[in-house]
């Protein structure tokens, strides 16, 4: 499939395991697409770069710990947190969904690549019961929407990783008006990957 060859070449310390599991990650997905629509049609064919390494574009700037307990909101077909899950195996990542058919899917995604340290719930945000060290979306919902939803849910002090395209401005300061103490950093995914498909996408980090 393309674009595998590139996220070796962004990330070549990969063991022969992550490896293993980012080449079968592409068949998976076009068997499990083929049976219920969890990734655009259009986009299969670019499975690789719009789905696993703009997920993995949070691994540039992260710093998730041995440990640390991570939620996926609105997961979809599990990004980014089957690709992150694949890249962090010493972390825990809960992949939160409203639509079960999508959950089903992730969870034999899960199960069939055999990663331990990831498991997919069919529940909203606000109503998972649990607590968490960081929290990741990827083009789900307004920052504020998001603070929201995660409010209770914390282990300790907030920390958002989100993947989100376009202009943030509006955002940004809609969150910042109800919480002026947070710190919101935005950065171009285009600083660290080449190809055109990131040039208006981005990483949001709030702490």
């Amino acid at each position: 499939m393309v674009g595998l060859e590139e996220i070796f070449s962004y990330f070549p310390d990969l063991t022969s395991d992550q490896q293993e599991k980012f080449k079968s990650l592409g068949p998976l997905y076009s068997w499990h697409n083929e049976r219920v629509n969890v990734i655009s049609r259009k986009d299969i064919d670019q499975f690789y770069i719009h789905h696993v390494l703009h997920s993995l574009a949070l691994v540039k700037i992260s710093t998730f710990k041995p440990g640390q307990s991570v939620i996926d909101i609105g997961t979809g077909g599990g990004f980014p947190g089957i690709p992150l899950a694949i890249m962090y195996p010493e972390v825990q990542f809960t992949l939160v969904d409203s639509i079960g058919k999508k959950i089903r899917v992730v969870n034999d995604v899960i199960s069939s690549l055999g990663i331990e340290n990831a498991m997919a719930v069919n529940t909203r945000t606000e109503s998972i019961g649990m607590k968490f060290d960081i929290a990741t979306a990827r083009a789900v919902a307004p920052m504020l929407q998001l603070w929201n939803w995660m409010e209770g849910n914390w282990k300790k002090s907030p920390a958002f990783y989100l993947l989100k395209g376009g202009d943030l401005t509006a955002e940004t300061d809609e969150l910042l008006s109800v919480k002026p103490k947070l710190q919101v950093s935005v950065l171009p995914i285009s600083d660290f990957f080449k190809e055109d498909f990131f040039e208006t996408k981005k990483i949001v980090s709030i702490f």
